[in-house]
């Protein structure tokens, strides 16, 4: 064996455990498709090879299962696509190793040209009753609603959801073509208070998805795993409800053009900045300069900053004396007034907002 071979081997073994725990571990119990497709490219040499033609932070199952399931959705490889539908393991095995091989160069290419979006609203049942707290602190009739690293922008209908909670309280709009649904922990519910009238939607994002742009809205699609039909469906509801009334999608850092969307804001509405799992993606030096942004922004108005991240990740967020990747977030609270800043733990959440426990006074 060559010393080349040699080290082909060493990664592709590495990279065939990669994929075999993937299937056998992360998608054994929410999804039987991908864990076959899975098992079956670690198990394969040349599906292996083909997957070493990416970037190596782009070979990730996910990402490399999303290309494949673009190529599908689009109509370039039927016979993946119809092993999909059918939720048939061993055909979509199958032919996602003859897809990977045929065209390895456009799967290559999706992957180094798209990001992994995780677009679910079901950060809305975190979002909603912290909106509403920060504008009823404020005493804010109006808001406009400026979220961070947006993707497509979907949490910023927060307002034109519904929201149903295990306890049976529920906010939003109960007529909404999107139903979203999260369990609360613990004995206290959240406040039913009603955001206030939202006067501007605002997304910042390095790389923003226009969801009314059909291969943007397809890549969405294709992020999602595909004998997940429920996520699918709501996927659908959310992107449909965004076309109605898309928002401002400003491309950028959101160090850098944070000034620009709280001026996008009317003057007589509170500027409320989300991150929901953003910031961790930011080091700590940019964190900080994030804030110093907010803290600016406020010199002539207030500002609210609602935050779902992980313990310690937030900066002036109390952690409450939570362990880091103790597995759960802190919903954080901020509100920049003038020189005054006042920083609040309101809640803790699971499962990017499935399960929730309400904390703050209201």
């Amino acid at each position: 064996m060559t010393a080349g071979s040699a080290v082909f081997v060493g990664r592709a073994r590495t990279l065939a455990q990669v994929y075999r725990r993937f299937g056998e571990v992360d998608a054994a119990d929410t999804s039987p498709l991908y864990e076959r497709v899975a098992v079956a490219l670690s198990e394969s040499d040349e599906a292996l090879r083909a997957i070493e033609a990416a970037p190596a932070r782009k070979r990730h199952p996910t990402v490399i299962l999303a290309a494949l399931h673009d190529l599908a959705l689009s109509g370039r490889a039927p016979a993946l696509a119809a092993a999909f539908a059918a939720a048939d393991g061993d055909a979509a095995a199958a032919a996602a190793i003859d897809t990977l091989l045929r065209m390895t160069d456009s799967v290559v290419a999706l992957a180094v040209r798209r990001k992994m979006r995780a677009n679910e609203t079901g950060r809305c049942a975190v979002l909603y009753p912290a909106i509403a707290e920060a504008a009823r602190r404020v005493g804010a009739n109006s808001v406009g609603l400026i979220d961070v690293d947006c993707s497509a922008g979907l949490n910023l209908n927060v307002d034109r959801v519904g929201i149903t909670y295990g306890n049976g309280q529920s906010l939003g709009d109960p007529s909404s073509p999107v139903q979203l649904s999260a369990s609360i922990v613990g004995d206290r519910p959240v406040p039913t208070r009603a955001m206030p009238e939202v006067v501007a939607r605002v997304g910042v994002d390095l790389d923003p998805v226009d969801v009314t742009d059909a291969d943007e809205a397809r890549w969405l699609r294709a992020c999602l795993w595909p004998d997940q039909p429920e996520r699918t469906a709501r996927l659908e509801a959310e992107m449909a409800l965004a076309a109605t009334g898309p928002p401002l999608l400003l491309h950028g850092d959101a160090v850098e053009v944070m000034p620009d969307a709280v001026a996008r804001v009317p003057p007589d509405a509170l500027p409320v900045v989300t991150t929901t799992w953003a910031l961790s993606r930011f080091p700590l030096e940019n964190r900080l300069r994030f804030l110093h942004r907010l803290d600016e922004a406020a010199a002539g108005r207030p500002v609210a900053w609602v935050s779902a991240e992980g313990v310690g990740v937030a900066p002036t967020i109390p952690t409450l004396g939570d362990r880091r990747a103790s597995g759960h977030s802190i919903i954080g609270l901020a509100v920049f007034d003038g020189s005054a800043l006042h920083a609040e733990a309101i809640g803790r959440c699971w499962s990017q907002g499935r399960l929730l426990a309400w904390l703050a006074d209201s």
